[in-house]
């Protein structure tokens, strides 16, 4: 039946690209701007959104931009800032000044090119720029901070910091060929000058789109998505978002070059810990700590043991850190719903943009195994549909999960007694171990 649809490159970023500010930065993840249009086009001009997974913002511009109001969170401080920059309006004067900065900017990185400019410590960073390219870009990051200081202190410099992030990724060698961000065979050797071109097209393009007023308002805040909580104690009537999928698709590792060029990483280490704390994050001590991970959730849907279970029974060699990777991810997503109906109006809709997985020819069906954490919850009117196929592996598709929530309604939980969960889960552990 699912062979009908197709791919849809139109649902994907690749429809952003010269969509202005949705266009500002790549993160190869992100959701199509069509789709997001799509799903507010129903919604009602009082609505309140909320995007418990803001990622680079896309539904709450998006919302805005249609005159509507959102909140949207994140756990990522560099997503954070970057959305709330692309959602801000800026006045006439604002831009003119940036312009004129701009220029001194250009000319304050030549006279300091061949000084020691600081270069962040990306692991095998000659793998996304040459020695000379790297000198290059320290020397223009240098004269950035020279005239306006680090990304935060200044919201309208901070155009000019994201344009500096679109010059690293497009000095680089990062290939966006595939679903997650990969390597060109070569480097590319840029001199100062070319840099200065290249920054000064991007900060145009960014400057104009930025000067496009928006209509609705959108803000992000740091909020953990499996507590989500109101912010300013609103009532959300609509949830429009797109989590993370199971797919051991890392935001940290995608973000990396943005992140420790702006300072919102240092180390290795501290990009695993944040990824530890994203729901399904698998980056650096985020996959060590997969191996000991149980669950704490006595009152998870039985259908995700019965899938957990037939990952472990393949018996591959990572077959236990891949049943705990799935087992943590649709624990996380349970907690993230049950959290999430204190912050709903009653009568809210959600729709959740997934994408399904497969992990050793075991088929993990996200948009079931949600179906299921929100029924379960008390949830009404649940379903899902395909959105599109996600590449050419035909079992691969992305979904929109819908549901309902009814705050008056009396329900049964769709638990399992207390001491049968918790029977059910010492079982699945020893099983766990065994393997």
């Amino acid at each position: 039946m699912n062979e009908r649809f197709q791919q849809r490159s139109d649902y994907t970023f690749k429809y952003n690209n010269k969509l202005g500010r949705h266009g500002w930065l790549r993160l190869t993840p992100a959701y199509s701007v069509k789709l997001v249009k799509e799903i507010i086009d129903s919604v009602p001009e009082d609505a309140f959104i909320l995007d418990p997974f803001s990622g680079t913002a896309t539904s709450g511009l998006v919302a805005a931009e249609h005159g509507l109001s959102a909140h949207c969170l994140d756990i990522n401080p560099f997503l954070i800032w970057f959305g709330n920059a692309k959602c801000r309006n800026y006045s006439s004067a604002e831009l003119e000044w940036l312009k004129l900065e701009n220029i001194k900017v250009l000319a304050d990185c030549k006279k300091i090119a061949n000084g020691d400019n600081w270069i962040p410590e990306i692991h095998n960073i000659t793998r996304w720029w040459c020695g000379h390219t790297l000198s290059a870009l320290a020397a223009f990051r240098e004269a950035l901070v020279n005239q306006f200081g680090e990304p935060k202190e200044n919201h309208v410099a901070n155009l000019a910091w994201i344009a500096f992030c679109r010059l690293i990724i497009e000095t680089s060698s990062a290939a966006f060929n595939h679903v997650s961000m990969s390597f060109q065979n070569e480097v590319v050797t840029y001199k100062i000058e070319q840099i200065g071109a290249l920054y000064g097209k991007i900060s145009k393009s960014i400057i104009e789109s930025a000067g496009d007023e928006i209509s609705g308002s959108a803000s992000v805040h740091f909020e953990d998505s499996r507590a989500p909580v109101s912010i300013n104690n609103v009532r959300y009537s609509y949830v429009i978002t797109s989590p993370p999928y199971p797919n051991r698709i890392s935001y940290i590792r995608e973000l990396r070059p943005y992140m420790y060029w702006t300072k919102f990483l240092d180390s290795a280490r501290e990009a695993g810990e944040l990824d530890w704390k994203a729901i399904g994050g698998t980056w650096g001590v985020a996959t060590s700590r997969l191996q000991d991970w149980t669950s704490k959730e006595r009152e998870l849907p039985k259908s995700l043991d019965i899938v957990v279970c037939q990952i472990l029974e393949t018996k591959k060699k990572n077959a236990l850190l891949m049943a705990n990777y799935v087992w943590k991810y649709f624990h996380d997503m349970h907690l993230h719903l049950q959290n999430l109906r204190k912050s709903l109006k009653k009568g809210a809709v959600l729709a959740y943009i997934v994408g399904n997985s497969s992990f050793y020819g075991v088929q993990v069906h996200t948009e079931k195994l949600l179906e299921d954490s929100l029924r379960s919850l008390g949830f009404t009117n649940i379903g899902s549909k395909v959105v599109r196929k996600r590449n050419s592996k035909k079992e691969l598709f992305e979904y929109c999960v819908y549901a309902t929530w009814n705050e008056t309604r009396n329900y049964e939980p769709q638990y399992f007694p207390q001491a049968e969960c918790l029977d059910r889960q010492l079982k699945l552990f020893e099983r766990l171990q065994r393997c």
